[in-house]
């Protein structure tokens, strides 16, 4: 996820239109509509009724595109749920000035914690989907080492940026606030505002809980046996159901091979107590790998809060829930 300082060239419909006309006139005649909220990395327009068009918003994503078109058509045939099939990368144009990508359209509803958090058997199915993608083995790919592309930031990197975050957010007296303890709980519904407001105010979470953590984290040892595939921004956004199922998962720009400790994020994002029990023990992880995603969603959650939660009650109320989980363990 991108700081909110970056700049960011303007894109709308007319923009859209033009560059889709002019590189790829076969879908000249399809009708546009706003997906909107996107996320933060894109802006998506579905495209007719199968397709969609995704534009980066910054630099953070610009890369995306051509990673998800050479390696989502060689991953989908081995996973479990659906992911995104590119069938095309655009070229910029007309002052916007990054590659962008056209895909299949998948029908569903973004995932909820009210909808899945208890469900032992969507979280045994996410273990199975991060277990059938860590296997992938193309017998082509490169040393991780000479694709940069692919090889994911550790842990370590955001040491910085996320001990400054718990200066920010994190209480002196370890008295977390009514919000996160509410969201903890699973009363999601009802605190965004909340979450937001206490964003503008200072202090929300247990300052020391957090530092206690962030410091487990980075000690304990790294991954130390073969690297293996990541989806690298494996959170409920990126999770699709239909008629209350997981479906699909989408979203695949920070895929790489490295330690799949990223991924854990899920289990702090979405389930509750006993269904991350579940999805642990589907997906045999053990306690450093744990502890080390504990801090991964300690971290990205601490980054959009920082950077979202006073402005964006949706996003206060998400990571508000990620830190808090994450925290309990």
């Amino acid at each position: 996820m991108a700081s909110t300082s970056d700049t960011r060239p303007p894109i709308d419909a007319a923009l859209v239109r033009r560059l889709v006309d002019a590189q790829f006139p076969q879908w000249a005649e399809l009708p546009l509509k706003l997906l909107d909220p996107a996320g933060s990395d894109h802006v998506i327009y579905r495209l007719g009724e199968e397709l969609s068009v995704r534009l980066p918003r910054h630099t953070g994503a610009i890369g995306q595109a051509k990673k998800e078109y050479e390696w989502l058509p060689r991953l989908a045939p081995h996973l479990p749920l659906a992911i995104p099939v590119p069938v095309g990368v655009g070229e910029p144009g007309y002052g916007y000035p990054w590659p962008w990508a056209v895909s299949r359209w998948l029908d569903g509803e973004v995932a909820t914690v009210e909808t899945l958090a208890a469900s032992t058997e969507a979280a045994v199915e996410l273990a199975e989907f991060l277990t059938a993608l860590q296997r992938f083995a193309p017998g082509d790919i490169p040393a991780a080492s000479a694709r940069e592309d692919l090889t994911g930031r550790p842990l370590a990197d955001r040491d910085r940026a996320t001990r400054a975050a718990i200066a920010q957010v994190g209480t002196a007296s370890g008295a977390a606030s009514g919000v996160a303890s509410g969201v903890a709980s699973g009363a999601a519904s009802g605190v965004a505002s909340g979450a937001a407001d206490d964003a503008a105010s200072g202090a929300v979470f247990d300052g020391a809980a957090m530092t206690e953590l962030w410091d487990a984290a980075l000690s304990v040892p790294g991954w130390d046996r073969p690297p293996v595939w990541f989806h690298g921004d494996f959170h409920t956004g990126n999770l699709l159901t239909a008629d209350g199922r997981l479906s699909a998962v989408i979203d695949f720009g920070e895929l790489g091979i490295g330690d799949p400790a990223c991924d854990l994020t899920i289990a702090f994002t979405l389930m509750s107590a006993e269904s991350r029990a579940a999805f642990r023990a589907a997906l045999g992880v053990d306690d450093d790998t744990w502890t080390r995603g504990r801090g991964w969603a300690l971290a990205t959650g601490l980054n959009a809060y920082t950077s979202y939660a006073a402005t964006n009650p949706r996003v206060a109320a998400q990571t508000t829930r990620q830190i808090t989980e994450a925290l309990i363990g």
